[in-house]
Parts: structure tokens; sequence; C-alpha cells
């Protein structure tokens, strides 16, 4: 029993230790790819191209149908023809049949006639032959449909890997205006003990002592907005990586890294899905024209098939009890209807030429936004190496102002200052480096590097 109870406690602790561990940013990211509901709706729009390519596939191949029929009738009666003599026939010399003065006999006709189960049954095959080019393109269509799915399915996952990226990022530099809030704070506490302690000792003054607690006072707003901020960004990302609102995540301390020696470029969007989707629309435009020219050609096609009759008695014996088959060959070949085919031909060449002009014009603009993104890219790293820098000498700054005061060289108003630069060095630090990743970011998306 102790051994039991003992690794039930191991247990425990290893999924509490499992717990505890923070949230990498792979693990959000494939997390947002499992749970989100736009990336849900792209994976299955790309089967529904899947399943509509291989539908369209089908009309290459012959088409069977059976079609059965069954009739039951009590109906039953008698058809008779009387008989009689009825005047013969001969030819003359000519070859002309003219009466010879004779007659035959001709016997009653009487036909019984029954009906019960009636059936009928057969089976068609539809082949075509030559449809004016329609079913190919129709296929190729289908085909471009699918290869569309997949490339939007390919945007969709960038975009919330780009969402992603940016929450976690967020959600870091909350973390850090947070613990920037606190380390003030816990400056000016300090401070306030020691301004304190001199009043008590007729060493500092009433009003030095109302200075310290006015920027402690903006300390403890500060600290409320850091936390409010904090709680902001976990709820958003656990929405996007599908977790409960309320959940309490733990995630890096730092900023993701970032590529050092990426080789920034400017001219290459080929990598974007959204270069190669503007393609693929180009290509479903002219396969648009080629089905709507099929319209103006002849069609073929052969069908064949096999009938069956059983059930149609007379005189008690079945009629028709056999089957038989037919082959027939179908040309269709369109004349004149007024300017409709012709028109419909020359609408499709005019969207292609409007899909190829837009085309053109989202390419620039992602030449133009891949641009952007570069030199924002890199004037954020130079502000972060400056901030890094400015924090610097706000830290050395502050320390030589905490020198001087203690000595009584600095008077407490420009000591506050210093604390506060150091304060707002720190901030900037902080937001420098999440613009630095989130441009990073924004960057490879512009490029078609995200997610690769």
């Amino acid at each position: 029993m102790k051994k039991i109870l003992t690794f039930i406690t191991l247990f425990c602790c290893v999924l509490t230790l499992a717990a505890q561990e923070p949230l990498t940013l792979e693990q959000c990211r494939e997390m947002a790819l499992e749970n989100n509901k736009r990336m849900a709706a792209a994976i299955k729009q790309t089967q529904v191209a899947h399943y509509t390519q291989k539908s369209y596939r089908g009309n290459f191949f012959p088409n069977f149908v059976a079609s059965g029929t069954g009739l039951y009738s009590s109906a039953n009666g008698t058809f008779g023809i009387p008989g009689g003599n009825l005047p013969t026939f001969l030819p003359d010399a000519t070859g002309q049949f003219v009466p010879n003065g004779g007659f035959a006999y001709l016997p009653d006709i009487n036909l019984n006639y029954k009906v019960r189960t009636v059936w009928m049954g057969g089976i068609q095959v539809e082949q075509p032959i030559f449809m004016g080019g329609k079913i190919l393109a129709a296929y190729k269509m289908a085909t471009l449909g699918k290869q569309m799915a997949q490339l939007n399915e390919h945007l969709t996952a960038s975009e919330v890997i780009l969402e992603t990226d940016q929450a976690y990022a967020l959600m870091i530099k909350a973390q850090e205006m947070n613990k920037v809030a606190e380390s003030y704070k816990a400056v000016l506490e300090e401070l306030m003990k020691n301004v304190q302690s001199a009043y008590k000792h007729g060493l500092k003054s009433k009003n030095d002592v109302l200075k310290v607690q006015v920027k402690l006072n903006e300390s403890e707003l500060s600290i409320r907005k850091a936390e409010n901020a904090l709680r902001l960004a976990t709820m958003n990302l656990c929405h996007l990586i599908g977790k409960p609102l309320t959940e309490t995540l733990r995630i890096s301390d730092d900023f993701p890294a970032i590529e050092q020696q990426l080789e920034m470029q400017i001219h290459d969007i080929t990598a974007r899905p959204e270069y190669n989707l503007l393609n693929k629309q180009v290509d479903m435009a002219k396969q648009q024209v080629k089905l709507t020219r099929s319209e103006l050609l002849p069609q073929v096609g052969i069908r064949g098939s096999y009938d069956y009759l059983h059930g149609l008695k007379v005189n008690e014996q079945t009629l028709f009890d056999k089957g038989n088959y037919s082959i027939m060959l179908n040309v269709t070949i369109p004349l004149f209807h007024f300017g409709e085919r012709i028109n419909k031909v020359r609408a499709a060449k005019a969207q292609l030429e409007q899909t190829r002009l837009e085309q053109a014009d989202l390419n620039e603009k992602m030449l133009l936004e891949l641009t952007q993104a570069a030199n924002n890219l890199d004037e954020a790293k130079l502000q972060a190496a400056l901030a890094d820098q400015s924090l610097a000498q706000a830290d050395e700054n502050r320390n030589v102002s905490k020198s001087e005061y203690e000595a009584g060289l600095e008077p407490l108003s420009d000591h506050l200052e210093a604390q506060a630069l150091w304060q707002q060095a720190y901030e900037t630090k902080v937001d420098a480096h999440f613009q630095l990743y989130l441009n990073y970011v924004k960057y490879l998306k512009a490029a078609g590097k995200l997610g690769k």
C-alpha cells in the first residue's frame, strides 16, 4: 500500500512539474493551428476541393445507369375479328393484281389477353467522345480549385502563426512591464523609508516626504495598469491557442530570438501564398474561356442500352419475354442563338484580362509591403540597440544619483528624476524589443517565410 501511495505521490509531482513548464512559442503555434476555427475551415475547404476534383475526373469515363419498372394489373378481356370470304387476286399480263372471281375463307380470330405482373428493366451506358473541350476544361478548373484551397490553407496558417507570435510577444512585454513597475515601486518604497526616517530626525523637510509619496502613488497606478495589461494579454493568447480564457499561462520571460544574420531582400515575393494564388486565379480564368468556348463546338457521344420486357400474355402465351440491344451515336452542332454563346466567350476573355490586371496591381502592393516590412525591421533593430544603450546609461545615472543623494550632494528632486528616467528607459527597452520581434515576424510573412 505504501508503495502505491508513493508511486501516486511521485506521479502527481511529475504532473505538477510538467504543468509548471512554461509554454514555448512553438508549442503555442501548434496549439493555435490545431484549435483555430479559421484553420479548421481552411482544411475543410481543401477537402471539399479534393473531392470536387475527383468528381469531375469521373466525367472522362462511361456513365452506367440501370432502370426498372414494375406493374400489376387485373385487366383482362377478349379481342375478336370475325371470319368470312375474302376475294382473291391474280397478276395479269402487266403484273398488276386483279380480282379473279374467286374467294378465300378467313377463320374467326379471337385474342384473349391477360395482364397481371408486368416488368421491364434495362441498362444504359453513355460515353462522351468529344464535348468541345468542356470535360477537360472543367477538370482542370477543379484541379486548380484544389491547388488554390491548399494555398489558402497555407496562407491561413501563416496568418494564425503571425497572430500567435504577436500575442505571445505581447504577453512577454506585459510581464516585463509588470516587473519594471514593481521594481520602480520597490525603489520608491525604500527611498520613502529613508526620507521618513530623515524627516523624523529633522534632516529632511515634509516637502521631501510628499514628493516621494506622489511618485509612490504614481507607481501604484503603473502596477495596476501593468497587471491589467498582463491579464488581457494572457486571455488573448488563451483565445488563440484554444485554452479557457481564465486559465493561467506560463511562458518564457524573454522575447523569442530572431535571426541575426538574416539577409533581407525586397524584390522576391514568389514564396508568398498570395502570389501563387493570383497565378492560379489567372489560370482559372484561362480555363473558363476554354469552358465557355466549348459551347460553340460540336459535341459527340455514344449511347448503348439493353432492355428487357416480361409479363404481358395473349392466349396464355407470354409476349416480349426477351431482351434487345441498341446503340446510338449522338452528334450536336450549335448553329445560331442570337449571339448568346459568342458573347459569353467575349465576357470570359474580358474577365481574364481583368484578373491579369488585378494580379499585376496586387503583386506591386505586395512588393511595397515587403519593402516597408524590411525598412521597419531595419529601424527596429537600430531602435532596440539604442534602447539597450539608453537603459545602460540611465542605470549608471541612477547609481551615480543615488550615491550623490546619499552624500547630500544632490537634491531629492534630481534623484527622483533619475529614478523616473531609469523606469522610462526600461519601458522603452521592453517596447523596442517587442517591436523588433513584431517587425521580424511581419517581415517573414511579407517574404513568405513565416512558418517554414
